[in-house]
């Protein structure tokens, strides 16, 4: 283990955040963590292909700006899917506004409302047009069919310098009710935390324009915050992390190195490679309205404030209120993956562990999760995260969490991201004018003023493409193709596991088909068994 210590060192990103692996470059790596050569010639054809034909279409580099939507469709003609075209034509639309809440690739925000925050001054009068009639909006509140998107934790982050000028970033709060048609639906809008005469609380009875301003700075925000928190530190970082922790830790012969290897395939050199092209100083993501310091910040902040709860999907539902919300299928399909992958996980852990003593007494457990607590969590105690395992049930928990997070969750805030980001409208990593501070005074052109200019968006839909591009050596959730276990009883366990996850997936081609828009990023046959892209 000394050798593999040695060999796998920690390195400091920046004060704040989870560290990371020390290799610098993905050539570096040893041969077991790196890419096949399959991979990494997809990557890079799909990079050279995306590249080229942005610019034959004279897109990269471009600092003209939009002149209409029509344009806009054209610029990947040869890339889209029926989601991304659907996503086009109905993205200034209310429904799909709020339905985005739950189904988008950032579904983890949203939260039931039982009070109206001091600062979101929101009256009876203002949203009463928008609530069934006969009703109120505290009675709706009492009923649990009012719900809150709030960004507070970016509030006081300046945005990055613009042709010489902040840029500005929006810590919206944003109310949705949850209609009697069982849709979610925005119904005011606040777009930064202290409510003043220059911040007025805009609803959709506005001019149209000034209430997609509104809308489009919120996407801003929630866009940002996907990319930086719920994308790459709560998938990728934290993933980098248990593998980290796993390689120098586990003997290659310990059981929950054998469960857990393939969970970690391809994350070392995707991430090694990420760091570069997307979230360096140079990468897509400093582009953001943020830009590289803000990310980091809003890195930093989100990770002070994560807890082991927030990990766990049946907890983080629960915790947010929306257990009853109607015709919420990420909560539907990963409630179950989570599950399915509990079953599994504690049979083969409860084989290898037959008793609570027989936990605490592995020294490379408890090492392992040692190094997780420092490295990945900070060394923070108030988060709920284990420093050490007492108990079997303990373990059992802590990799149904690993396993679900790089897989399930990772499936679902990645694998939609050119269907809901290749239209810049609907997911604007970059507004460049200020968001509206007087109603009544803006136009479309406002609008195309506002939104990048074209070799910004080029830039930034080819970074959709790539992250939510498929490759032909894939290995699904449930596979384990290394054949590690020697054992009969754990070979029946892996086939038990894969059979409820062919069963799920079953279930949701067949709810799917009846689904006006199909929820599918969390269909068992989509999701990787790790983060790999």
């Amino acid at each position: 283990m000394t050798s593999k210590k040695s060999l796998y060192q920690w390195k400091t990103l920046t004060e704040g955040i989870c560290d990371i692996i020390s290799f610098n470059e993905v050539t570096d790596l040893p041969a077991e963590v790196r890419f096949s050569d399959v991979r990494s010639s997809e990557i890079l054809d799909t990079k050279m292909i995306t590249g080229l034909e942005l610019k034959i279409k004279g897109l990269i580099g471009s600092v003209g700006n939009w002149e209409n939507m029509e344009d806009m469709k054209r610029i990947f003609w040869f890339e889209k899917t029926e989601m991304s075209e659907y996503v086009a034509e109905h993205w200034k639309e209310d429904e799909f506004y709020g339905y985005q809440f739950l189904h988008g690739i950032n579904p983890n925000v949203i939260k039931r409302c039982s009070k109206l925050p001091l600062n979101f001054p929101v009256t009876e009068e203002m949203v009463k047009p928008f609530l069934e009639e006969g009703t109120s909006l505290q009675r709706e509140i009492e009923k649990g069919n009012i719900f809150i998107y709030d960004q507070k934790k970016m509030d006081g982050i300046p945005g990055r310098v613009y042709d010489r000028q902040h840029l500005h970033v929006t810590p919206g709060i944003c109310l949705c009710y949850s209609n009697p048609g069982k849709k979610l639906v925005p119904i005011a809008i606040q777009l930064y935390q202290q409510p003043s005469k220059e911040n007025p609380i805009f609803l959709p009875s506005d001019l149209e324009t000034d209430w997609l301003l509104a809308k489009m700075f919120i996407k801003n925000a929630d866009i940002m915050d996907h990319e930086s928190v719920h994308h790459l530190m709560n998938t990728h970082f934290l993933g980098e992390v248990f593998a980290v922790a796993t390689l120098r830790c586990f003997a290659e012969i310990h059981p929950l190195y054998k469960l857990l290897f393939p969970s970690f395939r391809y994350t070392l050199p995707i991430n090694i490679g990420g760091r570069k092209s997307l979230f360096g100083p140079d990468g897509s993501l400093s582009k953001s309205s943020l830009g590289y310091d803000g990310i980091i910040e809003l890195m930093r902040r989100s990770l002070a404030e994560m807890t082991y709860s927030s990990l766990c999907l049946p907890e983080n539902i629960a915790a947010r209120g929306l257990e009853s919300i109607p015709n919420f299928y990420y909560r539907d399909d990963g409630l179950k993956l989570w599950n399915i992958i509990n079953r599994f996980v504690k049979a083969v852990v409860e084989y290898y562990y037959p008793s609570d003593s027989e936990v605490c007494k592995d020294p490379e457990l408890q090492e392992w999760i040692k190094e997780i607590f420092i490295h990945g969590f900070m060394g923070n105690e108030d988060s709920g995260f284990p420093a050490c395992f007492h108990t079997v049930q303990e373990l059992i928990k802590f990799i149904t969490m690993i396993i679900f997070t790089v897989t399930v969750q990772h499936a679902a805030v990645n694998n939609g991201q050119f269907d809901y980001c290749s239209w810049t409208p609907n997911a604007p990593l970059l507004l460049r004018k200020p968001p509206p501070a007087i109603k009544g005074q803006s136009t479309m052109q406002t609008i195309f003023d506002t939104l990048p200019n074209i070799g910004e968006t080029a830039v930034f839909v080819a970074m959709a493409r790539l992250l939510s591009e498929k490759f032909s050596d894939a290995v699904l959730l449930g596979a384990y193709p290394d054949e590690r276990f020697d054992e009969p009883a754990i070979k029946w366990m892996i086939q038990e596991f894969q059979a409820e996850l062919s069963n799920l997936g079953e279930t949701i081609t067949d709810r799917n088909s009846k689904l006006d828009v199909p929820y599918t990023y969390l269909h068992p046959a989509k999701i990787e068994s790790s983060v790999t892209i």
